[in-house]
């Protein structure tokens, strides 16, 4: 039979499935209806389906998570050896997705083959890495027949930020006064504060200061010469506010996930102080990198928290500077909830003839879901959804209505989505002049 390339793009964030959601671990799913389940204790959940009569099959291996290997690349190069090559006897190297990067997550997904009693299966890998952590999904199949199965359970996917991720420590809050959101302020367990700022997020520990800059047009502008890049974002974000700059070098590192790095010994305009100032920015491949600043008394103390910059020195030295990117994050009142907040998904799967290389169609999600919150602590609740082959798309939605309480002002709870009681995760992030809501890790815009 035909062998099955499958090129699948995977989002972290994808929206809600109208259908009861699982969790393992750090993953949560929906899952096959009427497929077996098995789990193996400190190993997987899985959940398979066969056709004794076509003789097919389709098995769903979702695996306990190990300890992340610093980056996708390695991370999904091990799980590969381990869980595919090793297992099933794939010879070839993976024929790899497009990476991508949502929430912290790092995403990476290969194809390969393989002969068994079954005849000619595909297995399907998609590694996910953030957080020092990696979580793998394996997929076999021997039929193109499981293959909507295979996508549906994917775009279902949803991984969580682990509870010892930097941006999950314990916090205490620091009312904002008469400033519009409750909160401007987070203290993290590990020493640094954050304070939400008109033009950037400003971290603090010390005598350190981390500036975690808003998107800027300007700024974040594309150069296909990466240092070009930076050279520009340094005269828009950084320059005007320092003079008398000493030991300037602008570096960049190289990879599909390149790292800018420039840094100067220079005079603080606002307080006359001499200081040694770092911009720093790691491009993910979806381009969510974002612009961070670092400024410290001296190219001592700032090594002495980050660690020095070393030539030919890969992503996973700059770990600890990647991270300060996820501290733009702020408790919730319920005063902040009130209006319409909205988000919008949309994604496709491209399916390619593993022979002939020639378009074999193409599967579509799009996505909408509102909170309206109102007086009196009620909300209203819908989803939209249109997915399926294209020329075949098949529509779906679904409401609720009820009240919300909130567990101090990082969860909050819903009477009713979908028939039941939730409770999930909820948090500000910052942009110029506005926030983004996060609401069980999706990101929501206020719509009034």
């Amino acid at each position: 039979m035909k062998r099955i390339a499958i090129f699948i793009v995977m989002c972290t964030c994808a929206a809600s499935s109208l259908a009861q959601k699982q969790t393992y671990e750090f993953t949560t799913f929906t899952p096959p209806k009427a497929w077996k389940k098995e789990v193996k204790a400190n190993t997987y959940t899985s959940y398979s389906i066969i056709n004794n009569q076509k003789k097919i099959y389709c098995q769903l291996f979702i695996m306990l998570s190990t300890a992340s290997k610093g980056n996708i690349k390695e991370d999904f190069e091990s799980e590969w050896e381990s869980l595919v090559a090793k297992q099933y006897g794939v010879k070839d190297s993976a024929r790899l997705t497009e990476p991508a990067f949502e929430n912290g997550w790092h995403v990476l997904g290969g194809v390969g083959f393989f002969t068994s009693n079954n005849g000619s299966s595909t297995a399907m890998l998609t590694t996910m890495s953030g957080y020092n952590k990696t979580v793998s999904i394996v997929a076999l199949t021997n039929s193109e027949d499981y293959i909507p199965a295979i996508q549906q359970f994917l775009t279902s996917v949803e991984m969580k930020k682990p509870a010892t991720g930097i941006v999950q420590t314990k916090t205490t809050i620091t009312p904002a006064g008469n400033n519009k959101f409750a909160f401007t302020s987070t203290n993290y367990d590990d020493g640094w504060v954050a304070t939400a700022q008109t033009d950037w997020v400003q971290v603090t520990k010390g005598a350190n200061k981390v500036l975690i800059h808003y998107p800027n047009k300007k700024a974040d502008a594309y150069n296909s010469v990466l240092l070009d890049g930076l050279k520009n974002a340094w005269d828009m974000l950084v320059a005007p506010r320092y003079s008398s700059a000493s030991n300037m070098e602008f570096r960049g590192s190289g990879g599909w996930e390149p790292i800018e790095f420039a840094e100067a010994a220079m005079t603080e305009m606002a307080t006359g102080k001499r200081v040694y100032v770092v911009l720093f920015k790691k491009n993910y491949n979806n381009g969510s990198g974002k612009y961070v600043e670092f400024v410290a008394p001296d190219k001592q103390s700032f090594e002495q928290e980050f660690g020095a910059y070393q030539k030919n020195m890969t992503g996973t030295g700059f770990v600890k500077m990647e991270n300060m990117a996820f501290l733009n994050k702020f408790a919730v009142a319920v005063s902040d909830l009130s209006g319409k907040w909205t988000s919008d998904f949309s994604g496709a799967i491209q399916y390619v003839n593993a022979y002939t290389g020639f378009d074999a169609g193409m599967d579509t999600h799009a996505s909408a879901e509102n909170y309206q919150f109102s007086s009196g602590n009620t909300y209203k609740w819908d989803l939209a959804v249109a997915s399926g082959r294209v020329g075949n798309i098949k529509f779906q939605s679904v409401q609720s209505t009820g009240k919300i309480t909130m567990d101090g002002n990082w969860k909050v709870n819903f009477s009713d989505i979908e028939g039941k009681p939730r409770n999930y995760d909820v948090y500000f992030s910052c942009i110029k002049d506005l926030r983004i809501l996060w609401i069980n890790n999706k990101p929501f815009a206020n719509a009034n």
